[in-house]
């Protein structure tokens, strides 16, 4: 005990938990570029298969969702996430799918296009079900659960001046009103499931 007393602790702004990042200020920006990054080194691993125009672009699209998407969103269901945000995730996975794709910016092809091409969905959208997700498993727990009190749990703090913060409770706020989802559909695992499953 007396060792854990005398210890000196390091102040950061930010630091590395179990693959992701965590920032003194709440917010997921320094997680999303880090996740970014790790998606690039796992592409550039698999950058022989994924642009191999003797495996079929469905393949690629599966090999890119599995290995690649999965590392750029580890995590991400309990981002607080900015558009901005969102917007970085889904500049570089474009990046990623017109080079699988073999298609260049200057030829002007829709995303949504090479997406289909490759039979993956936005970013965004998958974003989006991961917190839905993971929101839902969190509402069917007890309600003595610490994850669960954890969720409710109102931090007593003055607050800055200014417009606060986005929380992730706002943002999976509007998600559920994007879906017409409320807390009681969660009770229903398979309802929930089907409903954050559909692509809007």
């Amino acid at each position: 005990m007396d060792i854990v007393a005398s210890a000196k602790l390091e102040l950061v702004d930010k630091f590395c938990y179990p693959g992701d990042m965590l920032s003194v200020d709440g917010d997921a920006d320094a997680a999303v570029e880090a996740r970014i990054r790790i998606g690039w080194n796992k592409f550039r691993q698999l950058v022989l298969l994924l642009t191999n125009k003797d495996v079929s672009l469905i393949m690629r699209g599966r090999l890119y969702s599995s290995c690649v998407r999965s590392s750029m969103l580890h995590g991400s269901e309990t981002w607080p996430v900015k558009n901005e945000n969102v917007v970085a995730l889904q500049r570089a996975e474009m990046r990623m799918v017109r080079w699988m794709c073999g298609i260049k910016l200057k030829d002007r092809l829709p995303s949504k296009e090479l997406r289909e091409r490759l039979g993956v969905d936005d970013i965004a959208v998958i974003l989006q079900q991961n917190r839905l997700c993971w929101y839902g498993h969190v509402l069917r727990k007890d309600d003595d659960d610490w994850v669960k009190k954890c969720m409710e749990y109102e931090v007593e703090t003055s607050r800055p001046r200014g417009r606060p913060k986005r929380t992730w409770k706002e943002v999976v706020r509007e998600d559920c009103q994007a879906r017409k989802l409320n807390k009681e559909d969660a009770v229903d695992r398979c309802k929930w499931k089907k409903v954050i499953k559909e692509v809007c």
